[in-house]
């Protein structure tokens, strides 16, 4: 598959459901929720639903976020809500849950910020673990902090997702454009980016980073949102988006201010559109190797192509792009 096209599902259409929510401390409270909106999700037609990243619990509190985790395998939320997109029959994207990820070098308990894709049988298709992690400090004491509790994931995921190939990733990582021509590049015709944005920089940067990746690479993207004042006291941007890929914005689920309520929000995707905007602005093709000079006339080291040949041990449906000396992907 070259990421001009060649895919023989590119002439179909899928209708997916964005679930924007005000996800909060309690996960049996927040799977309740996502698993009625699912339900309606699918009564109005979606085949797919995507929910945001820490669908599961949000919780800037460590002690109480880590007294609700689990391994993936014994997860109870996991597990339901599997049992659902299967009692449904939908395509599930579950934006992002934190699962434990073992013990860090000073021995304490480490997570996972991890996306999943559910196929229609209830199966875990991909996993994808948050490579770019939030360390930020942005004024008036909004100061967040992601890796004292979190590990990265090292590596990038495509994942077949039955009607077009998908390329996953979870909030901060929309703003490392490398990662995501990587992932056109190695066959995704879809792009994922489950969030959780504060609100300055929301509305600073959320619209035009998403219209961004999708005009870079000709990919649709679609970015199901948290929104509103959460339990644990922090604020989200909402407007979770889906971005066509020629840039044009085709569902807005709208702010977060002054207060949201938890919805469905539902769009066709007319997949032809991505053979179209790779046709007219064939970017992925022209990418030329560039040797980038220092100030003391020292060349900088270089970046090497994305992908490469899956290991023999990968499925089809979970390619993981390989780590590059000089760029984590």
């Amino acid at each position: 598959m070259s990421p001009a096209g060649g895919d023989d599902r590119a002439a179909g259409s899928v209708t997916v459901a964005l679930i924007q929510m005000t996800a909060g401390i309690e996960p049996e409270a927040n799977t309740a929720l996502v698993c009625r909106l699912m339900g309606e999700a699918a009564a109005r037609g979606a085949q797919w639903i995507a929910t945001p990243e820490m669908t599961v619990c949000l919780d800037s509190d460590p002690k109480r976020l880590l007294a609700h985790t689990h391994d993936e395998d014994e997860d109870p939320h996991l597990a339901r809500l599997c049992r659902h997109a299967a009692a449904l029959g939908v395509v599930l994207l579950i934006g992002s849950m934190a699962v434990r990820a073992g013990t860090g070098a000073d021995g304490r308990p480490r997570l996972a910020n991890r996306s999943f894709l559910i196929g229609p049988d209830g199966t875990i298709r991909a996993r994808y673990d948050k490579v770019h992690l939030f360390d930020v400090s942005l004024g008036d004491g909004e100061q967040y902090a992601e890796s004292r509790l979190y590990q990265p994931g090292d590596r990038a995921v495509v994942a077949d997702a039955g009607f077009a190939t998908l390329g996953l990733s979870v909030c901060y990582d929309l703003r490392f454009p490398a990662l995501y021509r990587g992932l056109a590049e190695a066959g995704a015709r879809i792009l994922t980016v489950p969030a959780a944005f504060t609100v300055p920089t929301g509305r600073a940067h959320w619209h035009v980073l998403l219209r961004a990746r999708a005009i870079e690479t000709g990919c649709f993207v679609i970015a199901p949102a948290q929104a509103g004042r959460h339990a644990d006291g922090r604020a989200t941007y909402g407007h979770s988006l889906v971005v066509d890929p020629w840039g044009t914005v085709l569902l807005d689920a709208g702010p977060a201010e002054p207060e949201t309520t938890p919805g469905v929000h539902l769009v066709a995707l007319d997949l032809a559109a991505v053979d179209q905007a790779r046709g007219r602005i064939p970017a992925l093709t022209h990418a030329r190797a560039v040797r980038v000079e220092g100030v003391a006339g020292q060349a900088a080291p270089g970046t090497p192509a994305a992908g490469g040949p899956a290991a023999a041990d990968e499925t089809p449906d979970e390619k993981p792009l390989r780590r590059h000396e000089g760029r984590e992907r």
